[in-house]
């Protein structure tokens, strides 16, 4: 590295800031920042240009992004480069092949300082160096200085804010560990309050709050800290704190006669289906076969359970209520999480899994043993037998202290060597006290997530498959979250469709309204899959509730061997199902979102642009006239001319729905005057047909047709309507003109009367008998 580019510091975990040699730099505005960020988070490292548009903007980027890019990167190498000359390449912020590349020292960027301080600790810790370990925690922390990223826009910023705040939290909560078994809970007490405050949700940091306060003969607020959690807890989730905190409560309790809140202490209840969390539903089945597989490996007997279910289904959830106990039954549990950033650190889902076993007490061995390990995982391809024995040899000596539970939720996330380990651990589940839990959404996934899906139930896995929770078990999830009416209660049931996340959300909303929370939810939800694949996705949410397999070829230009994959791909997620010959997505809400996301103005072309192509391809009417309904679109030529081919069949086959595409398009003042009259005499004869007020209509067609025979049937409408309200009219003349001479007088006619007369205006007209 140059002194040129290692003179530079750059600060991500706060307000962005970097300087050149003591002097602060520029950087512009919030979305100069937020491509500046990225390329900061991945220094010396080629990123493209597609990488920051999605990074700033996500999915939905304005057409001048790219544009917006170049103008980024050009203000950014004149505020890290002043001296360069205008057309010299520069040497810090370069570019080539579409791609650009930040080129700065990694330890000066303070994210990356932090993240390689907490690696360095990771190695003292199993090492056994508690007072190295304790400077090299302070020196991470003191990196911080306030919210990482702060004020810098875009996903990618976003993102990168939660998994460094959680980062954050675990080096505060392992910094918090070792003062306290130093003695040094005075120094910690005040920071840890203001920590459990801020994070009321976080047990963990509660205990050590509980136990920093007691040490310092505070045990008041420790209880306290105690019963808001409780409390919080009860009336959000109808759950109570978990073991390990009870146990530090217990602990506390014990040392004291007199406890300021007072709760009995004792070994839970066996949990039946009435004692279950008051937020969990249904899943009895599911359940069942957690248990037992955790009452197997409590006796020593190993085995796996692989978890699949859409997102949303309630995988975490159900992994939260079956491995309530585990811990109370004598089992180790470590738990890991799986996210983007993990298919680019080998090892690293492995790693929060048995970083959430406490291994802190260790012997030298297992000390040897994980340090192996660390130095294995920081291989980035073509892992080799050392590293699944290192992980083995690991798993071993732990399961020498007791049986021991490994779960990873969201595995679809985890990289290729997290998966050959995971694979290689069912060697061990026939002859140790193992119990292997995966939970993954259904497919699209790699190829080595198909494959390790594939094998093992031939190696002892129970595969679960989530189904959607039953209507009835939506009901009643629904009740256990919000006072909601038994109309209120049936739609959400019916949007959901038996999705937990779904339900929640939409319980929590303005009826029928979509909020961004909820817009954010189902756009999580399909991230995973390809561009093609949500396109064709978007594709059917505008073709209606249920999408013929012929349509799609038509809207979408793509032959339909074309979309096979992707339609294949929405189908094995569980985002799409086979209804009859026709595709519907499962979830209405994620209908609703695809489409109505879509802003106003852009929804009804499409609508417009699929009605014209969906009719080419050789579609029903009904297919046709839902596309003009469901804009409702612009009534142009091509739309009026095909009102007007197929009025008088819409009107008797699909009358509630061509009245409303009649209402809309002889609204239009640009409307051919034939057609008004021709859409408007359709609209009156459904309307008539259908026993609602029509007489308005049918005056207008009255009055300014020049074919005698429809006039004389819109005033025989006309009569009839007024017949009906009790009122006295002639039919020939319902609309105020001087009767005829001839014309009956005396008591309202009869319809037999009336018939009569409309044949006799047929008759006069010379059309009778046609």
């Amino acid at each position: 590295m140059t002194a040129e580019r290692s003179g530079f510091k750059i600060r991500l975990l706060g307000p962005v800031h970097a300087e050149r040699d003591g002097v602060e730099l520029t950087l512009g505005s919030a979305h100069r920042q937020a491509v500046f960020a990225v390329l900061a988070r991945n220094p010396n490292r080629a990123v493209s240009r597609e990488e920051l548009v999605n990074a700033v903007w996500g999915e939905n980027p304005p057409a001048s992004a790219v544009g917006n890019i170049y103008t980024y990167v050009s203000a950014l190498r004149r505020v890290l480069e002043p001296c360069r000359d205008r057309w010299a390449s520069g040497s810090v912020l370069t570019s080539g092949g579409g791609n650009y590349c930040l080129h700065v020292d990694e330890q000066n960027v303070d994210a990356s300082r932090f993240e390689a301080l907490r690696d360095e600790s990771r190695k003292l810790r199993a090492a056994g160096d508690c007072a190295a370990e304790l400077a090299t925690d302070r020196e991470a922390l003191d990196l911080w200085q306030g919210t990482a990223l702060s004020g810098i826009p875009g996903p990618y910023a976003e993102s990168q804010r939660l998994r460094l705040a959680e980062l954050h939290l675990a080096t505060v909560e392992r910094h918090a560990e070792l003062m306290l078994e130093l003695g040094r809970a005075g120094e910690v007490r005040a920071e840890l309050s203001d920590m459990a405050a801020q994070h009321p949700r976080r047990e963990h940091l509660t205990g050590l709050a509980m136990t920093a306060n007691a040490r310092c003969g505070r045990l008041a607020d420790a209880m306290a800290l105690y019963t808001q959690l409780r409390d919080r807890l009860i009336e959000e989730t109808g759950t109570e704190p978990g073991p390990p905190l009870r146990a530090v409560y217990a602990g506390l309790v014990a040392d004291n006669p007199e406890p300021a809140c007072p709760e009995p202490v004792s070994e839970p209840p066996t949990r039946t289906e009435e004692s279950r969390p008051a937020d969990f539903v249904g899943r009895t089945e599911e359940l069942r076969i957690l248990h037992t597989a955790l009452a197997d490996v409590a006796a020593g007997r190993g085995g796996s359970v692989w978890i699949d279910g859409t997102p949303g289904s309630g995988k975490s959830a159900l992994l939260d209520e079956g491995l309530r106990d585990a811990r109370l039954m004598g089992c180790q549990v470590g738990r890991g999480v799986g996210d983007e950033l993990a298919q680019r650190m080998p090892l690293s889902v492995l790693f929060e899994c048995l970083d959430s076993i406490s291994l802190m007490d260790a012997d030298d061995t297992a000390g040897n043993l994980v340090g192996s390990l660390g130095t294995a995982g920081e291989m980035i391809a073509n892992p080799t037998t050392a590293v699944l024995e290192a992980v083995q040899a690991l798993i071993m000596h732990t399961c020498a202290d007791g049986p021991l539970v490994l779960v990873i939720d969201d595995l679809q996330w985890a990289d290729e060597t997290s998966l050959l380990v995971w694979h290689s651990l069912h060697r061990l589940i026939g002859r140790l006290p193992l119990l292997l839990i995966a939970a993954s959404r259904p497919l699209p996934a790699s190829r080595e997530l198909h494959l390790l899906r594939a094998v093992l139930p031939a190696n002892g896995a129970c595969v679960l498959e989530l189904p959607p929770l039953s209507d009835e078990e939506s009901r009643a999830f629904l009740g256990r979250r919000a006072q909601l009416s038994a109309e209120q209660t049936d739609e959400i049931v019916v949007a959901a469709a038996g999705n937990p996340f779904y339900l929640t959300h939409l319980a929590a909303v303005p009826r029928g309204q979509l909020t961004p929370g909820l817009i954010a939810a189902v756009t999580e939800h399909l991230a995973i899959l390809t561009d093609e694949t949500r396109h064709v996705l978007r594709a059917c949410a505008f073709l209606g509730e249920k999408c013929l397999v012929t349509d799609l070829p038509a809207v979408t230009g793509k032959p339909a061997t074309a979309l096979v994959r992707a339609v294949e791909s929405a189908l094995e997620a569980g985002l799409l199902v086979v209804q009859d010959i026709a595709l519907r997505l499962r979830h209405p809400v994620v209908r609703q979102v695809l489409h109505e996301a879509v802003p106003t103005a852009l929804r009804v072309m499409v609508h417009r642009e699929f009605a014209e192509k969906i009719e080419a391809a050789g579609a029903g009417r009904d297919r046709v006239l839902g596309q003009l309904i469901a804009g409702p679109v612009p009534v142009d030529n091509w739309v009026s001319d095909w009102l007007a081919e197929h009025a008088e069949q819409l009107s008797v086959e699909f009358p509630e729905q061509a009245a409303a595409a009649f209402q809309h398009a002889i609204a239009q003042s640009s409307l051919d005057p034939d057609v008004r009259e021709l859409l408007t005499a359709c609209l009156a004869r459904v309307l008539f047909r259908h026993g609602d007020t029509a007489e308005a209509e049918a005056t207008w067609v009255a009055v300014r047709t020049t074919d005698a025979r429809l006039r004389a049937e819109m005033r025989w409408m006309i009569a009839v309507e007024r017949q009906r309200r009790g009122e006295n009219a002639d039919p020939r003349n319902p609309v105020g003109q001087e009767r005829p001479d001839d014309a009956e007088t005396g008591p309202w006619p009869n319809v037999d009367q009336l018939l009569t007369w409309h044949l006799s205006a047929l008759a006069g007209s010379g059309r009778a008998g046609t």
